[in-house]
């Protein structure tokens, strides 16, 4: 039997911030961490959980402003219970276990788990007042500085050789070319971290308000494919065979033409593929080396696959050709990274 978790440390801020709100007798239980600085902890037997988050003062007043701001669009996100932005500490609503990720691990039925974040998107991208919450700009500089992650983390990695300045500065511009259709898309409230690991299924709620979100901290104001695209090309799971191509067709029966047309919004779907998917090629080295996350190299053979799909589907063989040529070799690097934490 496996023993059950050690209690967390609990410093003297945290002890006042939870006796403040009458928890001090809460049996506590910590969570495992992700790729952030945040840190959970599960209030046993009650509908909270304690979020930390001292690094950054930032991200926390933001995930505590787009929770309230995405509760009051119809969106499930948490309730804030009390903060305290001195300390970085929140008492949020415990949405419990059931992450997409762990019911489709457990043999949930995929089709509806995508139909429901689907419509929960569309909801969120048509409300007249999606955007009325004070958040960064997802513009062309934000897009580069992203691009950039791979010029500074996979190249001395792949290839130490390279003069990383030269090549970043060719690569973006590329890039600045190849983006000139999402700085110009019409904009709305764009998650950034949609996918399977931040979605739950919330029992005993119907309609969009069953999909809980999580993880929106980095929320902006861009095109909203990207949150799209997120959901559909994850780096952490292949979908099963055709399920993309139904979702899009949902996607696209949904939402309204002010958004572009078809062939618009797919186009701008293939393009942010291409930029998130190299990020993430940049993102997961950087997370190893800067951050001792290991885990996320074994993401690395899927998210080189992705990229490379993307390259052909947003139509970019300049950038494609530009990487060959400089990079050779970099198109099998993703099961050999994935070895070497």
């Amino acid at each position: 039997m496996t023993p059950p978790p050690a209690p967390p440390t609990i410093t003297a801020p945290v002890a006042t911030f939870l006796a403040r709100h009458g928890q001090s007798d809460a049996t506590l239980v910590a969570l495992p961490s992700d790729a952030s600085p945040r840190s959970y902890i599960r209030l046993a037997g009650t509908d909270q959980l304690l979020m930390e988050d001292r690094s950054d003062p930032v991200g926390f007043a933001a995930f505590i402003r787009l929770a309230r701001h995405l509760t009051s669009l119809g969106l499930s996100a948490p309730r804030i219970f009390g903060t305290d932005p001195n300390t970085g500490l929140a008492l949020i609503e415990d949405f419990g276990t059931a992450t997409y990720g762990n019911l489709l691990e457990a043999g949930h039925n995929e089709a509806a788990l995508y139909e429901l974040a689907i419509d929960a998107l569309v909801h969120l991208q048509t409300h007249p007042q999606s955007t009325a919450v004070t958040v960064p700009a997802y513009d062309m500089d934000l897009l580069l500085q992203e691009i950039s992650i791979f010029s500074e983390w996979f190249v001395p990695t792949f290839a130490p050789e390279v003069n990383v300045a030269h090549f970043d500065k060719a690569f973006r511009s590329l890039w600045r070319t190849a983006l000139a259709p999402i700085d110009d898309a019409p904009k709305t409230l764009v998650l950034r971290d949609f996918h399977i690991d931040n979605l739950m299924l919330l029992e005993g709620r119907s309609g969009i308000k069953a999909c809980g979100l999580l993880d929106f901290q980095d929320g902006v104001l861009g095109a909203a494919e990207y949150d799209l695209m997120s959901l559909l090309q994850d780096a952490r799971r292949d979908l099963v065979g055709g399920l993309e191509e139904a979702m899009l067709e949902r996607y696209l029966a949904a939402i309204p033409a002010s958004c572009g047309t078809p062939e618009e919004i797919m186009k701008r779907y293939h393009l942010l593929a291409a930029q998130r998917h190299t990020r993430l090629v940049g993102l997961f080295p950087r997370l190893n080396k800067r951050d001792g996350k290991s885990g996320y190299l074994q993401f690395m053979p899927r998210v080189v696959r992705q990229m490379q799909t993307a390259l052909i589907d947003a139509d970019l063989p300049e950038i494609a050709g530009f990487i060959d040529t400089n990079l050779p070799g970099w198109r099998d690097a993703g099961p050999a990274m994935a070895q070497k934490p």
